[in-house]
């Protein structure tokens, strides 16, 4: 018999697990980890789901975060290349979309969340702050500083990071 609770969460799940693998790939940049990412803090938010089911996405979500940035520390590995994409990441610029992988996946670990935080997520340099347990001008350096680094890069991104960014 499935209780309330079980039928919530797998609501929550179905619903929202498409959303949430596309920003553990952009977190990672591998396939197979960010579905471990996003595995991982589901599991978290089904033992928790009793207190968090009233605002869980927020709750997963930050789960992902310190889990990616767990992971990082921990490892400290080169950077992987950008594989395969999920069919739901499909870009209308096939070009752009594999010079943009191919650019985040030159910066460190730091760099990559920051930037998927505050531009894809939309985050305020505050709330990534809070987000990744940093502070606000380590999020605004590291923010400069990976911009910086793709317009060295990649000068064809110009145009979308902007002249004055």
């Amino acid at each position: 018999m499935i209780t309330d609770d079980e039928a919530g969460f797998a609501e929550f799940v179905a619903a929202r697990q498409a959303a949430l693998s596309r920003t553990a790939y952009l977190l990672t940049g591998d396939h197979h980890l960010a579905q471990d990412l996003v595995q991982a803090a589901l599991l978290q938010a089904a033992r928790h789901w009793g207190r968090i089911h009233t605002s869980p996405e927020a709750y997963v979500r930050r789960a992902m975060y310190h889990q990616n940035i767990s992971w990082w520390r921990r490892r400290r590995v080169a950077e992987t290349a950008l594989g395969h994409h999920d069919s739901a990441l499909a870009a209308t610029d096939t070009d752009l979309r594999l010079t943009l992988d191919q650019a985040l996946a030159r910066l460190t670990h730091k760099q990559r969340t920051v930037l998927v935080l505050r531009f894809y997520e939309d985050l305020t340099e505050v709330e990534t702050a809070r987000a990744l347990g940093l502070s606000t001008s380590t999020v605004k350096s590291t923010t400069r500083q990976a911009l910086t680094r793709l317009r060295v890069l990649e000068p064809e991104l110009a145009e979308l990071i902007g002249a004055d960014a």
